[in-house]
């Protein structure tokens, strides 16, 4: 069946992972002072720690509540583990926690990725987003597409599900319930619709499960259907369009 929609998963799929950088320690004190006029309270390590214990505490709240698959508002999260940063103003605390991504892991758009979106464009292809992700990972995702002249705006609002604005996250079958419900109203089917993802468990399994046309963004192609990198993933659309 003919292809009107291709979702993309972020992390891994259409953002790269790369390691961070080894001053990050010397990065976090320099943040620290440079917003919040001091030191920090807490090294990297101790600060992660902190907030994993918040995290699985909203984890077992959320689980009680029949959520199964919950996520947590980071915001919220490292202000509670570092009070002080609820003195910032919206926007301040914002770059904040884009700096600290940054100094977790690096990222940027995954080789191959920008010319399939640039010729998605050209196809007039509806393109959305269905990601466990944070606010920082909309700047993440921006800058890495200004890097080689795209912009967000490729991707529909409508059709950009991100687990943060969600309370729950992949693979609940609710995100792609959803999304089959968001693109009903633009008048497409789950059927025509292509989603593109790098794990079997959270992406192509439950997308699969609703009705989806998937596709296993991977290295090694190996024996499966609809598996393989950029290139090929370039490779089958092109026979879509």
């Amino acid at each position: 069946m003919r292809i009107r929609a291709v979702i993309f998963d972020i992390y891994k799929t259409l953002l790269e992972v790369q390691p961070p950088p080894e001053d990050a320690e010397a990065r976090w004190g320099a943040l620290c002072a440079s917003v919040l006029g001091t030191p920090p309270r807490q090294d990297l390590n101790r600060f992660a720690k902190a907030c994993e214990v918040v995290i699985a505490r909203e984890h077992a709240t959320a689980h009680r509540a029949g959520i199964r698959f919950p996520e947590i508002y980071w915001p919220d999260v490292v202000v509670e583990v570092l009070p002080e940063l609820g003195r910032l103003k919206p926007k301040q605390l914002e770059m904040f926690l884009v700096a600290h991504a940054g100094l977790q892991r690096g990222v940027r758009l995954m080789p191959g990725a920008a010319d399939v979106l640039r010729a998605l464009g050209r196809w007039k292809a509806r393109l959305g987003l269905v990601s466990n992700s944070q606010p920082y990972t909309l700047w993440e995702l921006d800058g890495s597409l200004a890097g080689a002249g795209l912009k967000a705006k490729l991707f529909c609002r409508e059709l950009s599900l991100l687990s943060f604005e969600l309370g729950f996250s992949k693979p609940d079958p609710h995100v792609f319930r959803l999304l089959t419900a968001r693109l009903r109203g633009l008048g497409i089917t789950a059927a025509e619709t292509l989603v593109v993802g790098d794990r079997l468990d959270n992406d192509i399994v439950p997308a699969r499960a609703q009705g989806f046309q998937t596709w296993h963004l991977n290295a090694a192609c190996g024996t499966e259907t609809r598996t393989g990198d950029w290139s090929a993933l370039a490779t089958q659309l092109q026979s879509q369009f």
